[in-house]
């Protein structure tokens, strides 16, 4: 763990100082009792205190202790637990999940963390409510019923009884399990008005009866659907609700540009970084960006708005980038709240030098810098998540990465400068979408692309399969560029293992081994997939260069499956299990090569459906 030189000093309230938000003459004394017993010890932060902020995912407790340990060397005063520790309030009621999170809240305030804080989702499922509630059509909830909303309080109240040391929540209303904005109601006829009237009824109990913080958790998927999002948050009725929004509109993917929402909604504003890489290795493979988040933070952190940052540190299993090469994203979000002139560099010989020594600066900080060129090269295609589903490898059955997930939609125009021995520009919908997207993706009545109407009208997108020759060298000219710096940055690795201790020395290695062969296996699969979409369109893409690839890239899937299958030694996994890209890459062989393309995608024919690429054993071939 790193210690920041800096910190930022907030003020404290003295915890365990019971906050009485109403007239003691309203209040029954049994009712005092309650209340006092349920928030003796929770002490938010004040609204002038900057947050300085970790969320917690995983329930692997001893990872989550780690992290809690290391805090206080970033003066880290705030603790989100959420996910596989709780991602709605209502599983505190499940004894192991109340004791795992009551053990982490007094946990994180013995090592000085101020305000530690639950995730939850409302509504539930529509089935977590009572039947007498449920009398709209299609037992939907009434909304109109004054009785649910006094039950929907009561139920907030006796779920926080059991988390009494817990200093709020954070509150994602939108598109939750019993969707509000699908209820029934007579009297709130638009979205805004029942998206707010949920907040604002658990703002009720959080901040009005239990003078605890609560966090709005807004995102979107469209500019149309924010727009919902800011007319709910003008009718939040306490000025205390505070907001948390993502770094990135939507996800958190590489190539989206930072948030352009934070700073276009009068509230205090939280924002959420995902420091340990949903998207971009989950600290499985190099994730070493502190470029990345610096850029973002200088031009989000300077929001008038913005009060502070929370960092994601884990994606679920043993993936906690705490102790691992991954915290250098921690340090950069922590020095750049600092001071926005900190830069990657000072980022980098920092980090290196107090975790591995000063001798392996130099080699060390060459094999870190090039993590997010090579991440960016090999998870992502051309710009787009095209092969990356939460990090695992994904060619072909993710419609989103051609339409939800382009960061075009975000961007005015939707044009993406690429290096990665590219360097050339791309339109995001004219070139990239419809040159890649597979035939099925291109119907565009499909409710998916009503996300973008003004790429629907545009004439951008057209049908059948537009992949050319070109396009597939223009993918392999990227994962070829991926391959060869994965490769300098294992050299590197390998000329520090002198200045290294050798656990360090073992754990940097593997990491960027583990680097290199994701980039082998991506290249390889595109290679295989892209080449037999256009063998499969017939004369003229039947072109030497088109069969040779799609060969070679078969040839290599089965050279690199084994090693990742088979690979030495103790691989962290999280949502991506490393280790299950062989047996997807496997599939493609098995598809392309043996068993024929399947007839239909998502339900969508194939034009390549039940067709076998004439693929031939390395030993018959002339």
């Amino acid at each position: 763990m790193i210690t920041p030189s800096k910190s930022l000093s907030s003020s404290k309230e003295k915890r365990g100082a019971l906050r009485i938000p109403f007239p003691l003459n309203l209040v029954s004394l049994g009712m005092l009792i309650k209340l006092f017993a349920a928030t003796a010890w929770a002490a938010p932060l004040p609204p002038s205190a900057p947050v300085r902020g970790w969320t917690l995912l995983s329930d692997d407790e001893p990872k989550a202790m780690k992290a809690i340990e290391a805090a206080a060397d970033y003066q880290i005063n705030h603790l989100q637990l959420s996910h596989k520790i709780v991602h709605d309030l209502r599983e505190v009621d499940e004894p192991e999940t109340r004791d795992l999170v009551n053990r982490l809240i007094d946990a994180a305030h013995g090592a000085g963390i101020e305000e530690v804080v639950l995730w939850d989702h409302a509504l539930y499922s529509l089935d977590y409510y009572p039947d007498r509630f449920r009398t709209g059509p299609d037992q939907t909830i009434d909304l109109d019923n004054p009785d649910f909303w006094e039950w929907l309080k009561d139920d907030y109240r006796r779920m926080l009884n059991k988390v009494p040391r817990a200093d709020g929540l954070v509150l994602t209303f939108i598109e939750t399990g019993a969707r509000v904005e699908e209820q029934h109601s007579e009297k709130l006829q638009i979205e805004a008005d029942r998206l707010a009237a949920v907040v604002n009824a658990v703002a009720d109990v959080v901040i009005g009866e239990r003078g605890l913080t609560l966090y709005a958790r807004t995102f979107s998927y469209t500019k149309t659907e924010f727009a919902n999002v800011l007319s709910a948050v003008s009718l939040f009725e306490r000025p205390e609700v505070r907001l948390m929004m993502k770094e990135t509109p939507h996800d958190f993917f590489i190539p989206h540009p930072p948030n352009p929402s934070i700073g276009t909604i009068d509230r205090p504003t939280l924002i959420e970084f995902d420091a340990a890489g949903e998207y971009f290795g989950q600290s499985i493979i190099a994730t070493t960006m502190p470029e990345l988040f610096l850029r973002r933070w200088r031009l989000l952190g300077t929001q008038p708005q913005a009060i502070g940052y929370v960092a994601r540190t884990d994606r679920y299993g043993d993936t906690q980038i705490v102790g691992r090469a991954g915290e250098i994203n921690l340090l950069a979000i922590s020095r750049g709240a600092e001071d926005p002139n900190t830069t990657a560099e000072q980022i980098y010989e920092e980090f290196i030098e107090k975790r591995y020594g000063s001798a392996a600066v130099p080699d060390v900080k060459a094999a870190f810098r090039r993590a997010m060129d090579i991440v960016y090269a090999s998870l992502y295609t051309l710009g787009t998540d095209k092969g990356n589903r939460h990090s695992r490898l994904n060619y072909d059955t993710h419609t989103s990465s051609y339409v939800r997930h382009v960061s075009g939609k975000w961007i005015d125009p939707p044009i993406v400068y690429l290096g990665h021995g590219l360097n050339r520009e791309f339109h995001y919908w004219r070139d990239v979408v419809d040159h890649l997207a597979p035939a099925y993706v291109k119907d565009l009545q499909n409710p998916l692309w009503e996300e973008v109407p003004n790429v629907r009208k545009s004439g951008w997108i057209r049908p059948g399969d537009q992949l050319t020759e070109q396009y597939l060298r223009f993918v392999l000219t990227e994962k070829d560029f991926a391959i060869n710096q994965a490769g300098k940055s294992l050299a590197d690795i390998q000329r520090a293992k002198p200045h290294l201790n050798p656990q360090d020395y073992q754990e940097l290695y593997s990491l960027f081994n583990r680097t290199l062969l994701t980039s082998r296996l991506h290249r390889a699969v595109a290679a295989a997939y892209l080449g037999f979409r256009l063998w499969c369109k017939d004369s003229p893409y039947r072109s030497d260069f088109v069969m040779t690839m799609t060969q070679k890239g078969l040839d290599e899937i089965r050279i690199v499956a084994p090693l990742i299958a088979n690979y030495p030694g103790h691989v962290p996994a999280g949502q991506w299990n490393w280790r299950k890209d062989a047996d997807r890459a496997n599939r493609y062989f098995q598809q392309i090569a043996v068993e024929g393309w399947p007839y239909k995608t998502n339900g969508i024919p194939n034009p390549e459906g039940g067709l076998v690429f004439p693929y031939q054993e390395p030993e018959d071939r002339g």
